[in-house]
């Protein structure tokens, strides 16, 4: 018998988008610029960083296992118990225990074709089948996916606003689908990027109506900029989340992730600076990219997706523009080699980027 299980190593190892000390090491420019990895581009919640500066002395104490403050926060926030609530390293780290949890032998997976990497890597890592439905013009194919629920399938991955397209479901395509979903299979909507898609008016916020086989996955990283702490929360019926807690990893998330966690709910002012950041950033990237004559598909998120005509000219444009000193994310790994995300970065940096773009162009 190997010691190493086949499917482990069909896995190829994630690769995220480069650093600017690695890129600056490459190119010798330090005045770099990374709008590559969806991070929020006017920093942390500075609550949450005097929060974790305030905290630095008690860091050889463990964290407390059950995460109650912040999980009582949530909870109120959102109107629900806190045996609705679960904290986890990212959403990723929601997503292993929910693996771990609650799939069988037998037991299938169903999600869509090159969504979000960090599901298709704890899915692949299963050893379970999985049934990849092809995206339907860079959006979810729904209606295919539920042709592939069978007697075996237990989680059905659902990325809202998707990560990398940046498109989303509606609500009445999620309702629609929803009456051929069986109660016995768990729906996992990752909602990551929700604070940006909050505002569209179809966007199927799941907290507006919850259903006993929905677990919502948010998290701090992008809107909060707390993406360097790893915590993201869960909120679903008190019975799936009492035996995600039986799973978990103990005194995960960290202390510090937290406290900040807990600081950051209490900066709507970072949060509405962000969010309006982002709004501006998303209208001068699309203006500017249609003068250019660039395709790009519409965004619910923090980042925009731009389409070129191959593979091979997605290659160049990246490699180019970090000659130039910006780091933007070619998407071959994620299954889109034609394609090129660029997240929303400072006025600054947007500007920077666009200004760089027509230089290479």
């Amino acid at each position: 018998m190997p010691l190493v299980p086949s499917y482990i190593k069909k896995l190829k190892n994630y690769s995220p988008g480069k650093p600017i000390i690695e890129a600056s090491r490459e190119t010798g420019i330090k005045d770099i610029i990374k709008l590559a990895s969806n991070e929020n581009p006017l920093g942390a919640s500075p609550k949450a960083i005097q929060a974790i500066k305030d905290s630095l002395e008690n860091i050889h104490r463990y964290p407390d296992a059950s995460g109650y403050e912040l999980r009582k926060k949530l909870a109120d926030r959102f109107k629900v118990k806190v045996d609705n609530v679960v904290l986890g390293a990212g959403s990723e780290g929601i997503m292993s225990t929910i693996m771990r949890t609650f799939l069988l032998s037998d037991d299938e997976l169903v999600s869509a074709k090159n969504s979000f990497i960090g599901f298709r890597v704890l899915a692949n890592a299963s050893g379970k089948r999985i049934h990849w439905v092809p995206m339907k013009k860079y959006r979810y194919n729904l209606e295919m996916m539920a042709t592939k629920i069978t007697d075996y399938t237990k989680i059905i991955y659902i990325a809202n606003p998707d990560n990398p397209m940046g498109t989303y479901v509606t609500r009445k395509e999620f309702d629609q689908f929803y009456r051929y979903v069986p109660e016995r299979v768990l729906i996992i909507l990752d909602e990551a990027y929700f604070e940006f898609a909050d505002e569209i008016d179809d966007y199927p916020d799941s907290m507006t109506y919850r259903y006993d086989n929905v677990i919502t996955l948010r998290s701090f990283s992008k809107a909060f900029g707390l993406g360097g702490v790893r915590i993201g929360y869960g909120l679903a019926h008190d019975e799936l989340i009492s035996n995600l807690l039986k799973v978990k990893v103990p005194f995960e998330p960290s202390f510090t992730a937290q406290v900040a966690g807990i600081a950051a709910l209490d900066d709507s002012e970072f949060l509405l600076k962000t969010i309006e950041a982002n709004k501006q950033g998303m209208k001068f990237f699309k203006q500017e990219l249609n003068i250019l004559g660039v395709e790009h598909i519409p965004s619910a998120a923090n980042f925009i997706t731009t389409v070129w005509e191959s593979e091979e000219q997605s290659h160049k444009l990246s490699k180019s523009l970090l000659a130039l000193g910006v780091i933007i994310r070619q998407l071959s790994s994620f299954g889109w080699p034609n394609c090129i995300r660029i997240s929303i970065g400072t006025e600054e940096e947007n500007n920077r980027f666009i200004e760089s773009l027509k230089t290479v162009l």
